[in-house]
């Protein structure tokens, strides 16, 4: 009878612990968890590129450089006239996060003003090489800084290319410019 009661006593410890045993059915981990807000930049056109009035002195072609500064300088058949409109740099405000730096995009393929909707040569001209420069800069640049109140400005200059024999009259088109934080 002993052995037959070890055999159930067995038995019974060894149920009993079937049952406190247990599988890991589940896991926890602490995840962190973030977030980055930021300030949207805005750009503002405050003017228009405008190269002004100009004379067809000649049937050769030539250029206007229309520089940051707002100064034109003429080559070939063209030379200024103070007639109006007067020439004006396009101008823009940027603003955004306080402090962070940010760069200009400009056109880098040549812009076509057309005189009306004609597609022949002598009534389009072509526009290139911009540049730009920021409030207060000594010099030409593509990136800039905010300042303390979120905001700076900037304005932008191109070179106008007519060909010989460029017929007269009213050209315009458009280009795009952009911004983002570097």
């Amino acid at each position: 009878m002993t052995k037959l009661f070890m055999l159930l006593l067995s038995v019974v410890l060894m149920a009993g612990m079937a049952t406190t045993l247990k599988a890991q059915t589940s896991s926890t981990i602490n995840t962190p968890a973030g977030v980055v807000f930021i300030v949207p930049a805005a750009l503002t056109q405050t003017s228009q590129l405008h190269f002004g009035t100009i004379n067809l002195v000649t049937i050769a072609a030539g250029t206007c450089i229309l520089s940051t500064a707002g100064a034109r300088t003429f080559t070939g058949g063209l030379n200024g006239s103070a007639s109006v409109p007067l020439a004006t740099n396009a101008a823009y405000t940027v603003t955004g996060k306080i402090g962070a730096t940010y760069a200009v995009t400009l056109p880098a393929a040549a812009v076509t003003l057309r005189m009306g909707v004609s597609v022949a040569a002598p009534d389009n001209v072509t526009v290139t090489a911009f540049t730009s420069r920021f409030l207060g800069a000594p010099a030409d640049a593509l990136t800039s800084k905010l300042s303390i109140t979120g905001t700076d400005s900037f304005v932008v200059g191109a070179t106008l290319t007519t060909m010989a024999s460029q017929n007269a009259g009213v050209y315009a088109g458009t280009f795009n410019i952009s911004i983002d934080y570097n």
